[in-house]
């Protein structure tokens, strides 16, 4: 007769990774009877690992609003070393990229290097972070059953249905049948969900302007670039404790060091450099892995004794996206809702820019069964799919750009440009909407146009063949992308006089303070909140 039953809650979150495991703890510590659902167990691999300073205010936000000190400590590599030590994570400086080319050893021409390097904090203490995923995960699972949220792994969801009333999600469990009655259901569990499958929510990949493929996986023995190439003139941070990117004839490829010496690292590969791979026919990644390392006597040297933690795997497109983020009773997870590449590291501050959103309007909620309003849902989708259009035109024009160093170091300006503008002003200028300003500079009159154009203008170079175009052509785009993110450039980027390296400049940022709308001595006052140096808020043991 039990499974005639059907169990009741208020809000059932599907998938158990960080964001669906954090929003379920908030849920529950605002009052709500929260059912977490995951299809596999902890811990377990994922990928998607490098945080930004943009993430870690998500966190701290997260931490001192609702009183979790675990979110406020992991925010900075200092305070994680600090307070959970036992959670691996590497130590990440800022944002490094080299240009390799097929068959040439890495060219160390010193300051005229095929080389960039932007700095994301001013020391290890406060500097970002990578996570070790399976560790993070796990941690705020517990996190989460703590704070009173039933959490249940090995369950098989397999429909959904909306009623006037609730949502209904049937499946199983261990082999026994669930049947829950939910008034929420909101989607965490990633590239085509549950949620996306069960309502036959239609497949938007066809508008996406990205199109790569991934080969990944853990290694230890992973070299120092330092090491293998002696002699480059020193940069604003360690190069190689930060998010390291390889670009290559093929793509790109990733390089994440954790602090234990595991190295997270996979290749983006665009469709132009796939079809160049013998071994791509096979879909055999270790193949494709050892053909595309081949080619770069560089990149040969760093993995010459690497040795991967589990077998290599490989997809052929990572993208995804959805029509809808929302709809009656039901949400999808930025993550849920759309993936595009893990270039500018986007993923784990999109997604905590969701839980905050998604937190919010359960907080605000007027209704008797306490559930967001369609006006509020209609809003969470519509920044959802602006933000997607966003980072699919900034990467897809970085995947252009690639056919030539000077304009992929030009277009990336364009993220560290809208990126260390919301930092700052976030951190100058703290705001209680924060969570619902556009992400990478959506809605903002400067920032919002600039992705879509420059991606037009760089296909015009590269006639959408990869091509390098003229030296005119390039630097007119040079000159452009510093004229356009004028008006928000607070961080001193595309100067040539910086040679491609960019610290943390505090000079620049007083002498820019009218850009952010701010008297000259009220950044100075301001300074040490932007270095991180608050006095920790108090929580409660």
């Amino acid at each position: 007769m039990r499974r005639n039953v059907s169990e009741r809650h208020e809000i059932a979150i599907v998938g158990s990774g960080f964001a669906g495991s954090l929003l379920a703890r908030i849920l529950a510590r605002l009052g709500y009877d929260v059912v977490l659902l995951e299809r596999g167990t902890h811990p377990r691999f994922a990928i998607g690992e490098s945080s930004t300073p943009l993430a870690n205010l998500a966190l701290e936000r997260v931490g001192v609003r609702y009183g979790f000190a675990d979110c406020y400590r992991l925010a900075t590599h200092g305070r994680w070393l600090a307070h959970h030590p036992g959670l691996r994570r590497g130590l990440k400086r800022g944002f490094t990229y080299y240009r390799h080319h097929a068959g040439e050893p890495f060219a160390g021409r010193g300051l005229d290097s095929e080389r960039l390097l932007v700095a994301a904090s001013p020391e290890d203490a406060l500097a970002d972070t990578h996570w070790l995923r399976a560790d993070v995960d796990h941690h705020f699972v517990r996190e989460a059953i703590a704070a009173g949220v039933d959490y249940r792994d090995r369950v098989e969801l397999t429909h959904a249905e909306v009623g006037d009333d609730d949502v209904r999600l049937t499946g199983a469990r261990n082999g026994e049948p669930l049947d829950l009655r939910v008034s929420f259901v909101i989607d965490a569990s990633g590239p085509g969900g549950f949620l996306a499958r069960a309502l036959a929510i239609p497949s938007a990949l066809e508008r996406m302007e990205t199109h790569s493929a991934l080969v990944f996986s853990h290694f230890d023995g992973v070299k120092l670039m330092r090491d293998v190439v002696p002699g480059m003139p020193e940069g604003p941070h360690p190069e190689d404790w930060a998010a390291v990117h390889h670009i290559v004839d093929e793509g790109w490829m990733y390089s994440l060091r954790f602090d234990h010496g595991v190295t997270s690292a996979g290749f983006l590969l665009s469709p132009r450099g796939l079809a160049t791979l013998r071994s791509a026919a096979t879909g055999d990644a270790s193949s494709i892995w050892r053909e595309v390392i081949e080619r770069y006597p560089t990149i040969a040297s760093v993995f010459a004794e690497a040795s991967p933690l589990m077998p290599i795997r490989f997809q052929p497109r990572i993208q995804h996206r959805v029509t809808q983020a929302s709809g009656e009773r039901w949400a999808l997870m930025p993550h849920a809702y759309a993936f595009v590449d893990p270039l500018f590291s986007t993923g784990i501050s999109w997604s905590l820019r969701g839980v905050e959103r998604l937190a919010r309007a359960f907080e605000n909620a007027a209704s008797k069964d306490r559930i967001p309003d369609a006006t509020t849902l209609a809003r969470y989708d519509a920044m959802l799919g602006a933000e997607a259009d966003q980072i699919d035109a900034l990467v897809a024009g970085a995947y252009e750009a690639m056919a030539y160093f000077d304009l992929f170091a030009a277009q990336a300006m364009l993220y560290f440009a809208a990126v260390s503008f919301a930092e700052v002003r976030q951190r100058m200028l703290p705001d209680d909407t924060a969570a619902w300003n556009g992400f990478l500079g959506v809605g903002d009159d400067v920032l919002d146009p600039l992705p879509r154009a420059s991606l037009r203008r760089l296909r015009a170079i590269t006639r959408g063949r990869g091509e390098s175009g003229s030296a005119a052509e390039r630097e007119s785009f040079v000159r452009w992308i510093a004229s356009a993110i004028a008006p928000r450039n607070i961080a001193g980027l595309a100067d040539e006089s910086r040679h491609n390296l960019y610290p943390l400049d505090l000079d620049v940022l007083i002498e820019r303070h009218a850009l952010l709308g701010m008297t000259r001595e009220r950044v100075v006052d301001a300074l040490p909140a932007l270095r991180g140096m608050g006095v920790e808020p108090a929580f409660a043991t």
